[in-house]
């Protein structure tokens, strides 16, 4: 397969999978919305290695249009309405693009005889785990789904609808479950993000509760990474976790990158928690690992600092962004 249609090829990951795939020698078909967290210069450095149509891909005519035009081999399926408080705010978003979306993406890849369809869901399907217990308390790919906010039950529903199409229609689907990402280019209004931009302008960070909910985090490129070993060498209807191990308490975040900027740690401060504010997610990667061969190679310190280094040196980007 060289001929790959990547859905929110625009987007803060997607981006990273469409320029790594110029680099792999793939033929890249991107297609994105270009919602307000959809940015055409992430990929300004490959555009002419690629084609890219603006479409919606909740409109049924014009993605059987493209998929009739291009005729790709395989679709890595990265478009989504993707944070949890715009998804409190109002959920009709993430319903039409995570779930009617992914329905027509569905469609089309059966009607054009798709060879591997790759759904990007999320760990946080799972919901949340309660103790911070590391080794006993873990997500794999067998733990009943359990969404706990509007955004993780639309990917919730897209997950399934893959995996029911998998089995009823036999269409060559793989679905990858990863952990938080983070990393250059991620949309100011993530955690990361908004620690490192206020931090730089000495404004208050704001925190949730205490700031003891954890996460497990991924640098981008190794996400993209995993994402293209799946393609690669993963089994038809199978689902593959994709971490990194590494978690860390959000408060434990927020200090790590005032400390990496020089700034105090008496710029955080802690604000209401967000309606069903999920505790923890932490994955067992076994499988990616053992059947694959794929570890994501980078440090969360490294990984944390070099994306601080990035958002100090271009600001240019997040500052119109913003």
């Amino acid at each position: 397969m060289k001929k790959l249609l990547v859905t929110g090829g625009a987007g803060f990951i997607g981006s990273e999978f469409v320029r790594q795939g110029v680099r792999r020698g793939y033929k890249i078909i991107v297609v994105d919305k270009l919602t307000y967290a959809g940015d055409l210069r992430r990929i300004k450095s490959v555009e002419k290695e690629i084609t890219f149509y603006r479409a919606d891909i909740a409109n049924r005519e014009f993605v059987e249009y493209i998929f009739a035009t291009e005729k790709p081999e395989a679709v890595i399926h990265w478009a989504a309405e993707s944070h949890v408080d715009r998804s409190i705010s109002d959920a009709s978003p993430f319903v039409e693009t995570n779930i009617k979306g992914t329905l027509i993406l569905l469609d089309a890849s059966r009607n054009h005889g798709i060879e591997k369809f790759i759904n990007i869901s999320t760990d946080e399907v799972y919901g949340e785990l309660k103790s911070t217990s590391v080794k006993e308390d873990r997500f794999y790919e067998t733990t009943p789904l359990n969404p706990g906010s509007p955004y993780s039950a639309s990917k919730a529903s897209a997950d399934m609808l893959g995996r029911v199409y998998f089995r009823t229609y036999g269409l060559p689907l793989i679905t990858v479950r990863p952990s938080n990402a983070y990393g250059p280019f991620q949309y100011p209004e993530k955690l990361i993000p908004v620690i490192i931009s206020r931090g730089i302008d000495n404004k208050p960070v704001p925190i949730y509760a205490k700031g003891e909910n954890r996460r497990e985090w991924l640098y981008v490129e190794d996400c993209a990474t995993g994402v293209y070993t799946v393609l690669e060498k993963g089994v038809v209807g199978e689902i593959y976790n994709l971490g990194s191990g590494q978690e860390r308490a959000n408060i434990d975040v927020a200090r790590m990158i005032l400390s990496f900027l020089g700034k105090s740690e008496h710029l955080i401060e802690f604000v209401q928690d967000r309606p069903g504010h999920d505790f923890r997610y932490r994955m067992n990667s076994d499988k990616i690992k053992n059947d694959l061969g794929f570890k994501a190679d980078t440090e969360f310190d490294e990984g944390l600092e070099k994306t601080v280094q990035w958002y100090v040196e271009n600001e240019w980007w997040w500052r119109e962004s913003l």
